[in-house]
């Protein structure tokens, strides 16, 4: 039967199996309808919990950073005595470079090192035992625990092969039958030594002293010990090249130039 123009205009509603208007679905969400979004506050939140996981992941990184520079580059102690006054003052900061002596670095005459002092300055003993001295040494290591009684800090004198002496105070040390000129670094008033000594450094071993010589225990006390005061060099933790604290006492510890006057191999083969 022939449809009118009037009744094939009319849209009585969705035919049978047809889908319902995109347009529609939008313009329902848009009013809040089912699945709408009304005030974007589901976004909001969810922006803020991504700004918070990032900074925990920032801080992570630098921590994790800080933790490698401090067991493999560098390492900040605090001087705990006089005995290297006025090179350094008690309380000072120093930074320890642990790179120094990597990669076939050998210890030089004239650097300021610190190092432990177990097996040398101390007997073996000393060294913490047990899972509570492991974790220790492993906060050390990291920088999270304060250095402890055993490192030290001083000035090479001498290295393996090196004939050191002294004969009293009187007069200067001699390295090797060359007097060394301290007074660069020697604090003023001091002897070069009170004691007298005449002194072989075993290979691989140092021979360390304040620059407080009258106020410094170092390898002089301990002549005739086991050990005879003599330092491993496996024992040296690094290089102390930097005061950073307090602000009024930044420097460099650069290598006084008496030390590349006294010629000789010291035991490594290389003019030191």
């Amino acid at each position: 039967m022939p449809v009118s123009a009037a009744e094939s205009e009319a849209d009585p509603g969705p035919r049978p199996g047809r889908e319902p208007d995109a347009g529609q679905d939008l313009a329902g969400a848009s009013d809040g309808g089912p699945g709408g979004q009304v005030d974007g506050e589901p976004e909001e939140e969810a922006e803020g919990g991504r700004w918070v996981r990032d900074l925990l992941l920032l801080a992570g990184i630098c921590l994790l950073t800080l933790l490698l520079v401090n067991a493999f580059v560098a390492r900040p102690f605090a001087v705990p005595s006089g005995s290297m006054e006025n090179t350094l003052m008690p309380g000072d900061r120093l930074v320890a470079n642990k790179l120094a002596y990597a990669f076939g670095g050998h210890v030089r005459r004239g650097d300021v090192v610190v190092f432990d002092g177990t097996g040398s300055f101390l007997p073996e003993s000393a060294a913490p035992k047990g899972v509570g001295g492991t974790l220790r040494a492993l906060g050390q290591d990291l920088g999270l625990a304060p250095a402890g009684d055993t490192v030290y800090v001083k000035r090479v004198i001498g290295v393996g092969g090196d004939r050191i002496t002294s004969p009293g105070p009187d007069g200067p040390l001699t390295v090797n039958g060359v007097p060394l000129d301290e007074s660069s670094y020697l604090r003023l008033g001091d002897a070069p030594s009170r004691v007298a000594f005449d002194i072989v450094v075993p290979a691989g071993k140092l021979w360390v002293m304040g620059d407080h010589r009258n106020a410094s225990r170092d390898s002089r006390d301990h002549l005739g010990e086991p050990g005879g005061g003599f330092v491993p060099e496996d024992k040296v933790i690094g290089r102390a090249d930097w005061v950073v604290l307090p602000v009024g006492h930044w420097t460099s510890l650069d290598r006084p130039a008496p030390f590349a006057a006294l010629g000789g191999t010291g035991g490594h083969g290389d003019k030191r």
